[in-house]
């Protein structure tokens, strides 16, 4: 059944327990936790180093039914340990998360692929698949140059996870998605914004992490791409919005957005199964 996720990133200032609540009260099914910070100056939360946030985070599912869909979030760099990450791997499935979440920036490509595989080998001894999300503004910048790493390490708990702002902002199409195995597809995340691809590094950088739009309210063709996805997929909805979190708090946030996320599908005629 196709479910919604709260992703971390929308209401990052929350530690994970409050937002499993606030998840819970504005209608999603599921949440993404952020345990491995992005940048120097956003919030990580490392569940994995926390007996006491294990406990309260797993005490708060278990009250309100949610589930953990993913964890994230790991940057493939050349000086990256895999076998350091088997606490984070660990704590996934603790959680009961189905996903790891990571991101290539390392330059050696045929080096990006070995180590994805190996990632993608230490989830699979915690039942978690690893899906390579690709960027813009870095060495995999589309739809397509993910699916080659992801072909090349070839490991079958291995996907592509296909966020809607950076399908729409990296020239990817849809015939490339439309190539690309159902089961290599299990999770997606969807915002809006302005599409094209016209932008400056510091403007992608901007809009991901700060300034996204609900779905519905940019120009993105997000119907288009969740028509593509397989059945029943898990829809992350990942829109952080810093603005409006200043004026109204990320509650208030997650609620437009998965209101938002709802009117867009019932337009679109493309309904959960919530």
């Amino acid at each position: 059944m196709t479910e919604f996720s709260l992703a971390h990133l929308t209401v990052l200032s929350l530690a994970p327990p409050e937002m499993i609540s606030v998840a819970a009260r504005t209608g999603y099914q599921a949440v993404g936790l952020r345990l491995i910070a992005v940048t120097a100056d956003s919030p990580g939360y490392p569940l994995m180093h926390d007996a006491a946030a294990m406990r309260d985070t797993k005490a708060r599912l278990a009250d309100t039914c949610l589930r953990v869909g993913d964890i994230e979030f790991v940057k493939i760099t050349p000086e990256i340990d895999i076998a350091s990450l088997e606490a984070f791997a660990a704590a996934g499935a603790e959680l009961g998360a189905r996903h790891i979440i990571a991101a290539p920036y390392d330059p050696d490509l045929n080096r990006l692929a070995d180590r994805f595989g190996e990632l993608a080998d230490l989830a699979a001894r915690y039942g978690l698949s690893v899906l390579l999300e690709f960027f813009p503004w870095t060495v995999a910048p589309g739809l397509g140059e993910a699916a080659r790493i992801i072909d090349a390490a070839d490991r079958a708990n291995a996907g592509v996870l296909v966020d809607t702002l950076h399908f729409a902002r990296s020239g990817s199409t849809i015939e490339q998605l439309e190539a690309i195995a159902p089961d290599r597809l299990p999770f997606v995340h969807v915002c809006d914004a302005k599409a094209g691809a016209t932008f400056t590094t510091e403007q992608l950088l901007h809009t991901a992490r700060a300034e996204r739009l609900p779905p519905g309210e940019g120009d993105i063709d997000i119907a288009s791409i969740l028509r593509r996805m397989p059945p029943n997929i898990t829809i992350g909805l990942e829109v952080p919005m810093e603005a409006l979190t200043r004026e109204c708090g990320p509650e208030e946030v997650a609620r437009r957005v998965r209101r938002a996320a709802g009117s867009l599908m019932d337009a679109a005629s493309i309904r959960p199964a919530y």
